[in-house]
């Protein structure tokens, strides 16, 4: 089936450089030259996940007003790097910081690695002063209030360009989520209050789009599935995954793997047409269809495509920005639930789940394709994949809305290998220990009100949030190996403070 990843490398990051004409025709060209070669130096880095564009040396204020009006326009424009190559009068740059509204990395450089310091003269000194000329536009980003990251260090060191790179990431996903069509297919769990929230400020705050449709018009898609493009899913499932004799060909239970492929046709065709990158279904609310979406959630979601359950629209927005952001690196990005609990004291774990929601991306086994009673619902037994995420490093991230504000709350945790089998838990899992400890960690997500529907994702860390929630102006809150209870504690009464005071009137 067909991916809705994006080549990152589709996006492009303009390359700004300031300076400006008093400095003369020759150290003007000098600047261009040495410019584009920080820039080829970027653009090239196999880190670097997006294409790099060189801009001419901006020199006057009209310039870099009119290049930001460019910069908004340009859709596969995510963003901007911006390096002071000279001295350029920040006064110069007012207008076109106020229009620009694209992410800004402020990429505090220079030219050369080492000081020459037996040739150095004020000729030098004179081309090569980014040292006062990036605190300039520093000065006037803090005083315009302008959201931006700011990386320090010469592009030949691997560090420098990891952190481009990061935040290149997180300017995808800020990219995903301004231009991102959600359909809700029914409504949220009734009597469930985190997954509630309000569509109107999300699309004001994050670009997307969050409408719904009756579960009956996923339903007709559903059914309108033809015999052929059933067979022809059926054949893919035979060759990808381990499937159990039952729901093969001449099993007992084919007919359900049937419908189940009948439900990702019925479903891809629905969000193909609508434009749609995330959706919500919800247990509660199933119409004429026959099962609980399960094998073509977990499928939809490896291929890129946001989800949230019981109608969890924030965590659909997650998902969907988490697999953009993830692009072309291994791992992946799934919802996820905190289920349950492993207390032997010093070996503490949480048993993540969600029913049959689980992406295959965050495993590199082979799942089992099963059907199991699911015991909740009211329908048919539904068809799921079954495996245990990898072990490795992972992040999971919550959405909650603060009725003044939405709240990012995030998680550093390590997956680690089940103690032992769960022959009688079929449905895809994680297990994984939470930084610092399960007690710090659990304490900390209750105290700041974390929903219990999360993203997981293996194939980025908690650094591209801190750049997302940066681009998005929204409250990050993260749990990780530094954190203490009471240090936490703090920060949430200080940001009840901060967030509504920088809200304004």
């Amino acid at each position: 089936m067909t991916s809705i990843i994006p080549d990152l490398k589709s996006y492009e990051v303009w390359f700004l450089t300031g300076s400006q004409d008093l400095y003369g025709e020759e150290t003007l060209k000098q600047v261009a030259e040495q410019s584009q070669e920080v820039a080829r130096a970027l653009g090239g880095a196999s880190d670097i996940p997006v294409t790099i564009v060189w801009k001419p040396v901006l020199k006057s204020s009209d310039a870099i007003r009119r290049l930001a009006l460019e910069v908004n326009a340009a859709d596969n424009v995510i963003g901007v790097i911006a390096w002071m190559h000279t001295f350029s009068p920040a006064k110069m740059w007012i207008a076109g910081l106020d229009a620009l509204r694209k992410p800004l990395l402020h990429l505090h450089t220079q030219a050369n690695v080492e000081l020459p310091w037996g040739e150095i003269d004020f000729d030098f000194m004179n081309l090569n002063q980014a040292a006062h000329g990036d605190r300039e536009f520093g000065y006037i980003q803090t005083r315009l209030g302008i959201a931006r990251k700011t990386v320090v260090g010469h592009v030949s060191n691997p560090v420098v360009v990891a952190s481009v790179a990061t935040w290149a990431r997180a300017a995808a996903g800020w990219s995903a989520s301004r231009n991102l069509k959600l359909a809700r297919f029914g409504d949220n769990m009734r009597y469930v209050a985190v997954t509630e929230g309000d569509k109107t400020e999300a699309e004001l705050r994050f670009g997307v789009q969050v409408n719904t449709w009756g579960v009956n018009d996923l339903a007709e898609a559903v059914h309108a599935a033809s015999a052929d493009d059933i067979d022809t899913l059926v054949d893919e499932y035979a060759a990808t995954y381990s499937v159990v004799p039952e729901l093969l060909k001449d099993g007992a239970r084919h007919d359900s793997l049937r419908y189940g492929a009948a439900i990702e046709l019925g479903l891809r065709s629905f969000l193909e047409a609508g434009g749609f990158s995330a959706f919500t279904t919800s247990f509660e609310d199933l119409g004429a269809l026959r099962q609980l979406p399960g094998l073509a959630v977990q499928r939809l979601m490896a291929d890129g495509y946001g989800f949230g359950a019981e109608g969890d629209w924030k965590t659909a927005i997650l998902v969907r920005v988490a697999n953009v952001m993830g692009a072309g690196l291994p791992g992946g990005a799934s919802l996820m639930e905190d289920y349950t609990y492993h207390l032997t004291p010093g070996e503490e774990k949480i048993l993540g789940a969600h029913m049959l929601e689980v992406s295959p991306s965050l495993s590199t086994a082979k799942p089992s394709l099963e059907i199991h009673p699911l015991g909740i619902g009211g329908k048919e037994d539904p068809v799921r994949l079954v495996f245990t995420a990898d072990p490795g490093p992972a992040v999971v991230v919550a959405m909650s809305d603060m009725r003044d504000r939405f709240r990012l709350v995030a998680n550093v945790v390590e997956n680690v290998p089940l103690d032992a089998p769960m022959p009688r838990l079929p449905i895809g899992m994680a297990l994984w220990k939470p930084a610092p400890d399960l007690a710090t960690s659990a304490a900390a997500w209750l105290t700041a009100g974390a929903a219990h529907h999360t993203v997981m994702t293996t194939a980025v860390g908690i650094d591209v949030f801190r750049d997302f929630a940066e681009m998005a102006g929204t409250e990050l809150l993260v749990i990780d190996e530094t954190t203490t209870l009471r240090e936490f504690q703090k920060e949430v009464r200080w940001n009840a403070a901060y967030y509504r005071l920088a809200q304004g009137m």
